[in-house]
Formats: structure tokens, sequence, C-alpha cells
């Protein structure tokens, strides 16, 4: 115990003298403010002493006093903008006390057994971390009541209720995927750190550095006249300055708080926290795939997942099944799931994955027709089915835009609507006379310049063309590039002509339905938490959410990835339409393809053939062992 208490008062002083420092700075720059208005008060009293007379100490007593007043209202300005401006704060889901007091009786207990105060309140987001944001400046709202104001409840000892305390955010996967005994490891060292944090000296640094930020990020604001962007780069200047001087205090302050905090948690269920940041990376990469292969195509379709931290578990609980190295993971599922702290974690769930959409993806804050929750059980048929049958809509359109041909001539009757065929034959077939990739990508962006008459489908009438920019009815939309870009040459450079020419007409596509899509929904404020229209994210109006999404999860698609993902998707729907396969959701992969209820695994690399050497004959082989029949029409969206 010596040792870890000498660990800790180390730390501590660390992370105290680095805090002076930035106070220091923060003097200083207070004293520069004042050198001035000092320099004018002496040159102001020598005069009315009879000591300064004469016409050139009247000349400087003025111009001495007019940069005073110069140098003191700047001053004043930067201190009221680093005042005043509103701190960047962590989108959450807050935790009342009341919806989970098991939650908040075991920070509360892990708070008395590292003796430090306890947090203000607890928060949970959509991450696989923890920690500890300081929440009390004004633009955040009023403080707690004071019944509220601390986890520590009304028998706690005076001395440990602070108004001042941080909230403590957790990693809403972490109470799904852990036990209550492993959460409790991982939060102690989190917890810890409130103990440094309610040192006056930290915490006055904190509220500097915070107030920094904030103040760099007030005065980069666009929209304001040109005195305002004049006074505003000024002090962004200063503002900056203040900053860069700090850096390096401030990290070494965090770093210091840090050691500080894991001396004193080493403590508190050592040997469990050991286990326990397995299961942390475990749970991140779980999150991780389970937010890009299976979230992120529901969000593209205007569905969003309502239980993400029960997915997370289903798809964690898959991968210990199939990976080797994941085993014994699973029989821990034998033990008290870490959410049973909650009084309702279904409630909590959805609104964490209502937040999870938001932040990944920029969806909006309410439901409506076009941004609807979904569940794990209707996710197949929501989702796989009308994501593939969208796409394969979409590159049939492109196909007529080409001029493609629906039928071969001496194709029976009734073959002319939506076939596999028609794609295999276009991508197969390359006359001596096509043009090259380059070539054929510019002819599809002339196309793409005049609306082209687009057939009817056998589920009715196709949408209308969009309308063209020359078009008075038309929104304004932003222009959208008409020439490939060279990472997108080099991105086609390994593809035939036609299959080149096609991933430039679904990219064209995909950026003119985006931008019709973004065009009439201009950003609007949020509703208010807790509205009739659906369920939000509590604690919303603390964030800018003008700039989402603020983490987006994957770069824009190449366009190999764009022509891949169609062929693929037209594939699925002719299994589905002409050999009895189904839609499903694998948790690991996202959207999959069953035959037979068997999970089909070998389709990608005939598809990536017929994309890069357009060779049509394993795909062929491949629609044939299953008893896909690619002439027959499918049924589209």
């Amino acid at each position: 115990m010596t040792g870890i208490g000498d660990g800790v008062e180390l730390g501590a002083q660390a992370a105290r003298s680095r805090a002076l420092a930035v106070l220091r700075i923060r003097s200083r720059a207070l004293a520069v403010a004042l050198l001035p208005a000092a320099a004018a008060v002496i040159l102001l009293a020598g005069g009315s002493t009879g000591h300064l007379v004469g016409g050139g100490w009247d000349a400087a007593r003025w111009v001495v006093s007019v940069l005073a007043l110069l140098v003191l209202s700047a001053a004043a300005a930067v201190a009221l903008v680093v005042a005043r401006s509103r701190p960047a704060v962590t989108p959450t889901v807050a935790v009342a006390e009341e919806s989970a007091p098991d939650l908040y009786r075991m920070v509360r207990d892990l708070a008395d057994r590292l003796d430090v105060p306890a947090p203000s309140a607890i928060a949970l987001t959509p991450d696989c971390d923890s920690w500890l944001e300081d929440r009390n400046h004004p633009a955040h709202g009023p403080p707690p009541a004071e019944d509220h104001d601390d986890v520590a409840g009304p028998g706690r000892p005076a001395h440990r209720r602070s108004a001042a305390a941080p909230v403590l955010v957790i990693g809403s996967p972490f109470l799904w995927w852990m036990r209550v005994g492993e959460l409790r490891a991982v939060l102690a060292p989190v917890v810890a750190g409130t103990g440094p944090s309610a040192h006056p000296d930290i915490a006055a640094a904190r509220r500097f550095i915070r107030g920094l930020d904030a103040a760099v990020a007030a005065t980069s604001a666009v929209g304001r006249g040109p005195s305002a962007r004049a006074v505003g780069a000024g002090l962004g200047w200063v503002s900056r300055l203040l900053l860069r001087s700090c850096r390096v205090h401030a990290a070494e302050m965090e770093r210091g708080v840090a050691v500080a905090a894991a001396e004193r948690a080493q403590a508190v269920d050592y040997g469990l926290r050991i286990v326990a940041q397995e299961q942390v990376g475990l749970a991140y990469a779980g999150w991780d795939r389970l937010l890009t292969r299976v979230a992120l195509p529901a969000w593209r379709m205007g569905r969003w997942p309502s239980r993400l931290d029960v997915g997370v578990v289903a798809a964690l609980t898959e991968l210990s099944r199939r990976d080797r190295l994941a085993e014994g993971f699973a029989s821990r599922l034998g033990e008290r799931p870490a959410c049973d702290l909650l009084e309702e974690p279904g409630v909590m769930d959805e609104s964490v994955s209502l937040l999870a959409a938001r932040l990944f993806h920029g969806g909006p804050a309410e439901t409506g027709p076009d941004w609807a929750p979904v569940g794990w059980d209707e996710y197949a048929e929501e989702v796989v089915d009308r994501t593939w049958r969208t796409d394969a809509a979409r590159l049939h359109r492109v196909l007529d835009t080409l001029g493609v041909r629906r039928a071969a001539e001496d194709a029976a009757p009734g073959t002319d609507g939506p076939t596999l065929s028609r794609v295999l034959d276009h991508l197969a077939t390359t006359p001596p006379d096509d043009p090259a990739p380059a070539r054929a990508s510019a002819t599809v962006t002339k196309t793409d310049t005049a609306p082209a008459p687009v057939p009817e489908t056998e589920t009715g009438p196709a949408p209308d063309t969009a309308p063209t920019p020359d078009d008075p009815a038309a929104p304004h939309a932003p222009a959208l590039p008409t020439t490939p870009t060279p990472d997108e040459d080099d991105d086609l450079a390994g593809t035939t002509a036609r299959g080149a020419a096609l991933a430039a007409g679904l990219s064209a596509q995909l950026a003119r339905e985006e931008a019709r899509a973004q065009v009439p929904g201009a950003p609007t404020p949020p509703p208010p938490s807790g509205t009739a229209g659906g369920p939000t994210a509590p604690g919303t109006a603390l964030w800018d959410d003008r700039a989402l999404p603020l983490l987006p999860l994957q770069p824009p698609r190449t366009g190999r990835e764009i022509l891949t993902a169609h062929i693929t998707a037209m594939v699925c729907c002719a299994a589905m339409d002409t050999a009895g396969a189904a839609p499903g959701l694998d948790w690991l992969d996202g959207p999959s393809l069953l035959v037979n209820g068997v999970r089909t695994t070998d389709l990608g690399p005939h598809v990536r053939s017929l994309v890069e050497t357009g060779d049509p004959g394993p795909l062929r082989t491949w629609l044939a062992e299953l008893g896909v029949r690619p002439e027959k029409p499918v049924r589209l969206v």
C-alpha cells in the first residue's frame, strides 16, 4: 500500500505542478494586458505631481493612455469570449438516478472504496470508452437539484457533496456485454479520477483550457459580417496563442491525473480488471463490426436498429462461437449482466441507438415515415430485402441510361423485364470498337447531363427522372462533378471498359439521389426531448448537431465497390425470386443470402471476377449449382 500511496502522491503532485504552470500562463497574459495601463497610470501620476511635464510627456501620456484603453478593451473582449463560450460536450444519453438506482449505488460504493468524491451524474455514450466530463459551465444548463447533485445521496459526509463533480460517461456496449463485476473493475480508474479533479488548481486550469478551446471554436464560426469576422480573427488569434502555450502543460497535467487515478484504483478489483480489459477490446471489435456491417445498411435505407446494444451481445456471442481465440467468453453470459443495473434497459438501448444513428450517420432527431426504428426480427425484410431490390432497380436504371437492351433479339416473350442476364451479358460482351475506360466514363458523363427515358418495371412506372439544373422548378442542389477524379480513374483501371462506364454511372446516380435527399431537409433544430414525435436522445440540447454526422463510419465508397455491391444485390434478387433463397442477417458480416437456411459465403469472389475481368463463367456456374435462372425477371422497388 505504501507504493500505491507514493504513486498516487507523485501523480497528483505532477498534475498540480502542471496546473500551476497553466495558471501562470494565464497570469502572464493578464500582466501583459495590464502593462500599458500601469504605464499610463505612472505617466498620469507624474503629470499631476509636476514631475513629468512638458510637450513630450503630454504626448506620451495621450499615446500610452489610448494604447492602454485599446489593450484593456481587447483583453476584456478575450476574457468575455473565453468565459461565455460554450465548451464542447460529448453527445450522451443522461441516466437519471430513478432509472438506474443500482448503477448509482455501485458507483457510490466504488467512490467510497477509492476515497474520492462521487460523480455528479451518469450518462451513456454509443462508444466503447468511459471517462469523466465536466459540465458545470453555465451554458450547459442550471445545476442539478440539491437532492440529486451527487451520486452519493443524503447519507454521505458533507465534504463529499460537490456541485462541481464531473459526470461519469459510460460506453453503452460495456453495460450489455460486461458482467457487473467486470464493469466495476473497468470503471474503478475512471471514478478514481474525481479525486485529482477536485483540486482547485487542477479544476481552474481545466476551466481555462476548455474556455480557450471554446473561444477558438466560437471565433471560427462562419456566417458573420466582415467587421465581425475581423474582430473574431483577432480574438481567435489570441486564444490560439494562449492555447498553444498551454498545450504541453495541459497534456502533462492530464497524464499526471491519469497516473494518480490508476495507482489509486489498483487497490480495487485489480485481478478482475486484467480480465475485464480483454472484454473491452472484444467489445470494441464487436461494436465496430456491428455498426459498419449491420447498422450502416439500415441507416442508408432510412431505418435505425433500435436495439444496437442487444445486437453487440449477439455479435460477440457469434464471434466466440466462430473464433477459438474467443472461447470461454460466452460462458460468462450466465452471470448477471451489467445492464440489469438499469430499471428499463430496453428504453435506454433505444435512446442510445438513436443517438448512434445521429452521430455516425446524421439521421434526424425524431422518428418519421422516412426514419423509423426496426427490430432485429424485422431486419431481413425491412433492410436486407429492400436494400438489394433498391440497388438492383438503380442498376437497371443506369443500364437504361446507357442504352442497354432489356432482352436479346432472340429472347423468349415475357423476358424483357429486369433480369440478371441483362447485366451479365452487358459486362461480358466487349466489342472490338469498345472505347477505353476513360472514354467510357466520359460517355456516361455526357449522358448524365440530359434526362433519359426510364422504362416501366413490372412493379409499375419507374420514378421520374430528376429535373435538370436548368429547370426552374427544380430545387437548388449543389453541382455534382461531371468527370471522374484521378482516384476514381485509378480505382477503375483494373476493370473492363463497360464495367468502368457502369460504375461511373452508378456513382453519379447515387450522388444525385443523395443531393436530392439533402436539398429539402435544411438543418432544423431538434425537437425538445420527450416530444410525441418519437424517442429522442436526452441531453441532445447540450451539443451542436449542425455538422452531423460527427463521426462518419466509413469513407465514401469507390466506384468499384459500388459496382460490386449492385451486382451482388442483383444476384441475390434473382436467387430469391427464382431459387427460393431468402434474405438473412449475419451478426458479423451484415446482410447475407440464405439458401436452404444456410448462409452463402462464396458469392463475393465470383462477382469480383465479373467486375475485374468481365468473365461471367464462374458466376454462371455458381448460379446453375443453386438453380438460379438469370433470364427470369426479378421484382424491384
